[in-house]
């Protein structure tokens, strides 16, 4: 009797290895899943739109808008504004033909994703302005300047305000320091401007 229980508890023993060896590839296998996972899932957050790519970065990265060189940009028109100006004494308006100039086809289709929210911008800022503003070469130039902020606005990117005066030195306050935002905008370009 003494041979039967010792071969009963050989088989117990080599099963048991059979468990810790499944148990072990089990656990190996599940943790080498785990790490690829991991791994695709982060190199998909910030290439999955600029949203993730923001909040990732805190900025776009500067070669994600700038076109390969050789390549020609594209251009969004868009269509062209008329409105009221701010002029007290008389009744003016004006009538302007905008044009947005970006790195490639596929900014441009986030722009034109944002259209009715850039055109609403666009439209607010003209309506604020004077003809007197509008006339002038530095008017113009400063026009196209606050057009590229607003245009990219609603796709939630603050560019810094390139005329706003930085306070006098005897002030102690003191604005926090933002890395600089690229606007997915390159350019601004007016296909028309009548003022009457």
């Amino acid at each position: 009797m003494a041979t039967a229980p010792a071969a009963a508890e050989a088989p117990k023993g080599g099963g048991n290895k059979k468990l810790i060896i499944i148990v072990a590839a089990v656990l190996l296998l599940v943790l080498l899943g785990g790490g690829a996972a991991l791994m695709l899932m982060k190199k998909k957050a910030p290439a999955e739109g600029e949203e993730g790519a923001e909040e990732a970065h805190a900025a776009p990265a500067p070669a994600a808008h700038a076109p390969k060189p050789g390549t020609p940009p594209t251009f969004v028109p868009l269509d062209p504004f008329t409105v009221n100006l701010s002029d007290k004494e008389v009744d003016r308006f004006a009538q302007i033909g905008v044009t947005l100039e970006v790195g490639d086809a596929h900014t441009a289709d986030q722009i034109k994703a944002y259209l009715p929210a850039i055109r609403s911008n666009i439209l607010m800022l003209l309506s604020h302005k004077s003809s007197a503003e509008l006339l002038t070469l530095e008017g113009k130039e400063k026009l196209a300047r606050e057009i590229k902020r607003e245009s990219v606005r609603p796709m939630g990117i603050e560019l810094e305000d390139e005329d706003e005066e930085p306070p006098p030195e005897g002030t102690k306050k003191k604005k926090k320091k933002k890395r600089p935002v690229e606007s997915p905008v390159s350019n601004v370009l007016f296909s028309t401007f009548i003022v009457q």
